[in-house]
C-alpha cells in the first residue's frame, strides 16, 4: 500500500496577529501626523499636495527657536547636575554600609512611581516657601530631580554587573581611593551614565506639566509653546514640529541602546 503522507495543517499565530494589531494602535496616528505634516492645506481634513513649506516657516519661527534653546538648555543643565550628583549616588548606596541605607535608597528612586503633577506642586510650594523667583532656572531644579532618579538607576544597575573587587585590585596596587574611582569604577561604569543622561535629556526636553508650574516670565520651554498653540486646533507647522521631535527622541534612543548593546557585548567577551 502506498505510504500516506502527513499533511501539516496551516498554524495560525495569534500571537503574531496581536503583536501587528499592537504595532498598527500604536504606530498609526504617528504615521497620520506625519503624512500631513507634508500636506498643503492648513487643515488636516483633505490632502491637496505635497508640500515642505511648513518645515521651512517652522525653521524662521522666533517663538519655536526661542523655546527650542530654552527647553535645550533646561534639560542640559540637569542632566549635567543629575549626571554627576546620581552616579556618586549610585556607587555611595552600592559600596557603602550605613544606616538607613534602605530607606535612602527607596527614597532617592521615588520620582519614578511619583506622579509628575506631584513633583510639580511640591516643588511650587518649596520655591515660593523659600521666596525665589520663578525662571528657567527654576525649571532646571525641578527636572534634576526626576533626571537624578534615572542616572542613578541606569548607573546602579551597570555597577551590579561589575566586578567589586577591581577596585580593591587597584588599592592592593598602591592607586588611592580617589584614583581607583577616576581610572578604573569611572571608565567603566561610563556607558550606563551616558545612557542614563539620554534617557534623562528625553525626558527633559518633553517634558510640560513640571516646566509650567516651575517657569517665570520669558522662560518657555517647547512644550509649552506647543500647548499654547494647539489650544485652537492643530496646524502643519505643529505636525512639522511633532515630527523632527519624535525623530530626535529616536535617535538618541537608539544612540542609548547602541552603548547599552556594545557594553554588554564587551563584557561577554571578557
Amino acid at each position: 500500500m502506498p505510504k500516506l503522507q502527513s499533511q501539516e495543517k496551516p498554524r495560525f499565530y495569534w500571537q503574531l496577529l496581536f503583536s501587528l494589531l499592537m504595532f498598527v494602535y500604536m504606530y498609526l496616528p504617528i504615521l497620520v501626523l506625519a503624512f500631513f505634516s507634508f500636506n498643503e492645506s492648513r487643515f488636516s481634513a483633505s490632502w491637496e499636495g505635497f508640500t515642505l513649506k511648513w518645515y521651512q516657516q517652522l525653521f524662521r519661527d522666533q517663538r519655536i527657536l526661542s523655546a527650542l534653546q530654552n527647553s535645550l538648555i533646561v534639560a542640559a543643565s540637569a542632566v549635567g547636575i543629575a549626571a554627576v550628583i546620581g552616579t556618586l549616588m549610585a556607587v555611595g548606596l552600592a559600596r557603602y554600609r550605613f544606616r538607613g541605607k534602605s530607606l535612602y535608597r527607596g527614597v532617592s528612586y521615588l520620582p519614578l512611581i511619583i506622579p509628575d503633577i506631584a513633583i510639580a506642586v511640591a516643588t511650587l510650594v518649596f520655591l515660593a516657601v523659600v521666596q525665589i523667583r520663578l525662571s528657567i532656572w527654576t525649571i532646571v531644579a525641578a527636572h534634576v530631580v526626576f533626571c537624578l532618579a534615572y542616572v542613578g538607576l541606569v548607573v546602579s544597575t551597570r555597577l551590579a554587573d561589575l566586578n567589586p573587587h577591581l577596585e580593591e585590585a587597584a588599592l592592593d596596587l598602591g592607586a588611592t581611593p580617589r584614583q581607583a574611582f577616576l581610572k578604573v569604577l569611572l571608565p567603566e561604569l561610563m556607558p550606563g551614565i551616558i545612557s542614563g543622561c539620554l534617557l534623562a535629556f528625553v525626558l527633559s526636553l518633553d517634558d510640560f506639566l513640571i516646566a509650567s508650574f516651575t517657569a517665570g516670565s520669558g522662560a518657555t520651554t517647547l512644550p509649552m509653546e506647543i500647548f499654547s498653540r494647539i489650544r485652537t486646533g492643530v496646524k502643519p507647522d505643529i505636525n512639522a514640529l511633532s515630527v523632527i521631535l519624535m525623530l530626535i527622541s529616536g535617535v538618541v534612543f537608539f544612540l542609548a541602546e547602541s552603548i547599552r548593546y556594545q557594553s554588554a557585548e564587551k563584557r561577554l567577551k571578557q
